[in-house]
């Protein structure tokens, strides 16, 4: 079995306008990057709206929000839901590959036709709640991926881990009286978008780790191996999720955490090493953040070849 690589031409028609640090260059850089040669055993996937996407955003999302966002997309040009949150003519078609990709990967995964994914997404997810769209985000990826795996095949145990610089405020939202998803984060506090304290645990299964600017990936390290991996094991989940976001690096210009590609690699390689024990290998991967093109890029590389080492 093989590593997926969910990638859609649609995911580059979401324009989120000159100098949005979300921008369709993101993916045109990690495309550049997994077209090199040690990649080449990747399966590349691109997602069919075969499956009824509003149903599965509804998952997490009510109608009426999914109602407010198609209805607010302009024929041209943009509309800002708020001062980050931008919607174009395209951004609705790459809202919904999005969530057909991160389902998509669910099944391949659970159903042993992939070792397992990564998925090359925008928008990103993990900001926006339940009731509300915002920081980027339209639509909750990684949370939808979340409850199908639970609704479509019923695990019981599902484990989220959120490396992206900023506190996943949207995912911890849906799950936070969810004893059976385990939601684990680290992010650079105080930072957009002014959630994730320690003190926020849910109903024993929100786990956030707050980092100080300039922390080192030693650092950064030590609180994965002392809290993070501690928690995951103590869950057992049976299946992995990534919210990948890749702005923890030491180049990225909207934080300043010092973590370079060998941390993410490092990281990647302890998630593998849970899935392994706990999961039956089974992780699925999306796309957060990650605003260094020549960052984004290297770092999803060193991400994406520990995926391919089962």
């Amino acid at each position: 079995m093989s590593t997926l690589y969910y990638t859609h031409p649609d995911f580059l028609s979401h324009d989120t306008g000159v100098g949005h640090p979300e921008n369709a260059d993101r993916l045109r850089f990690i495309d550049n990057a997994l077209k090199a040669k040690a990649f080449s055993s990747v399966v590349r996937v691109s997602p069919s709206l075969e499956k009824d996407v509003p149903q599965l955003i509804r998952l997490i999302h009510p109608q009426v929000l999914i109602d407010s966002i198609i209805n607010a997309i302009p024929k041209q040009d943009y509309y800002l839901l708020d001062n980050d949150t931008v919607l174009s003519p395209g951004s609705g078609h790459a809202a919904f590959q999005a969530v057909a990709a991160v389902c998509d990967a669910v099944d391949k995964v659970v159903n042993k036709k992939a070792v397992n994914a990564f998925c090359a997404v925008r928008p990103p997810g993990h900001h926006a709640e339940p009731g509300r769209a915002m920081g980027f985000c339209l639509f909750n990826n990684i949370a939808i991926a979340a409850e199908y795996a639970r609704k479509q095949y019923q695990i019981e145990r599902i484990a989220i881990v959120d490396f992206d610089v900023h506190h996943g405020n949207g995912t911890q939202a849906a799950f936070y009286q969810q004893p059976n998803v385990l939601y684990c984060s680290s992010h650079e506090m105080p930072n957009y978008p002014g959630t994730g304290f320690p003190s926020e645990t849910g109903v024993g299964n929100i786990v956030n780790v707050p980092l100080s600017a300039g922390e080192s990936g030693i650092q950064v390290r030590k609180k994965y191996t002392d809290i993070i991996f501690p928690a995951i094991k103590k869950f057992k989940p049976e299946l992995l999720l990534i919210s990948a976001g890749f702005d923890a690096h030491k180049d990225d210009p909207l934080a300043s955490i010092m973590l370079v590609e060998d941390d993410y690699r490092w990281i990647t390689q302890e998630l593998m090493q849970l899935a392994n024990n706990y999961a039956d290998n089974r992780i699925v991967s999306s796309l957060e953040g990650g605003y260094n093109l020549s960052a984004l890029a290297a770092s999803v590389a060193a991400h994406v070849e520990v995926l391919m080492k089962v």
